[in-house]
């Protein structure tokens, strides 16, 4: 029986190779989001604590410049956090791309999985013919070779 080969499987290991690079894309930029969203944790940790050391500076004695320079704290911090904020947007929109670039990729390598798959049932059928064709001619060669009785 002759060995199948699939025309196009140079196209689909290029297509398999699409599929795994947008994969590892998608996981990038999961990782890049993950890592966005735990810096605002963080500056949003920070905001809580300047929060409740401006409540303790006025709740002790009145410190004006501790107060003034607390409350720029709390401004800058709130500035950082809408940056942030921005950032987190950003990966997340770097995540939906990734995600429809990896599923476009899948669904073509599927499409190109289901080619072969389809050729390669052509050429086992093609193949099966071919032997049954074999068969039927040995048997009738045999069949002409019987000495008449």
């Amino acid at each position: 029986m002759a060995v199948f080969r699939f025309r196009m499987q140079s196209i689909l290991d290029m297509k398999e190779k699409m599929e795994q690079q947008s994969k590892n894309e998608f996981a990038q930029a999961q990782k890049e989001l993950l890592d966005e969203e735990e810096e605002m944790q963080k500056l949003r940790r920070k905001e809580e604590l300047l929060y409740e050391e401006g409540m303790r500076l006025r709740q002790s004695t009145i410190e004006i410049q501790e107060i003034l320079d607390n409350k720029k704290a709390i401004e800058h911090v709130k500035g950082l956090i809408e940056q942030q904020r921005l950032a987190v947007v950003m990966a997340e929109k770097k995540v939906d791309a990734a995600t429809k670039r990896m599923m476009d990729a899948r669904v073509q390598t599927k499409t190109y999985e289901k080619l072969r798959e389809k050729a390669l049932a052509e050429y086992q059928m093609e193949e099966n013919k071919k032997e049954n064709k074999e068969v039927d001619e040995l048997n009738s060669y045999r069949f002409g070779q019987r000495p008449a009785e």
